[in-house]
């Protein structure tokens, strides 16, 4: 059995997960990672602070929501909500948003 050679320099652990992140998602779902980032300038301040990204299924975005108020209210602006979203992403890669009730 022949010795491996062991590597004397230290490697970042964000490197490494980086790259084993990129091995098991698609390019959509890193595009799709940039909603966190973008999320109150595509929907406004307003329902930014009532509202957070918190998970993908696919094309589903699924949005946390302060109140059942607030939760009534955002199935009136889905539609607006997911053409701002794919608008700041640059693509149309948002098709849905469920909203349920949690902790922002």
């Amino acid at each position: 059995m022949a010795k491996s050679k062991k590597n004397s320099e230290f490697v970042h652990i964000g490197d490494i997960l980086s790259g084993v992140l990129k091995t098991c998602r698609s390019d959509c779902d890193e595009e799709l990672s940039q909603v966190w980032g973008l999320w109150e300038n595509a929907v406004g301040d307003v329902i930014a602070k009532n509202t957070k990204p918190e998970a993908f299924k696919g094309k589903l975005l699924l949005v946390l929501v302060s109140s059942p108020p607030w939760m009534h209210q955002l199935q009136f602006l889905k539609k607006d909500i997911i053409n701002k979203v794919n608008q700041a992403l640059g693509k149309e890669l948002v098709q849905d948003i469920k909203f349920k009730i949690g902790a922002i």
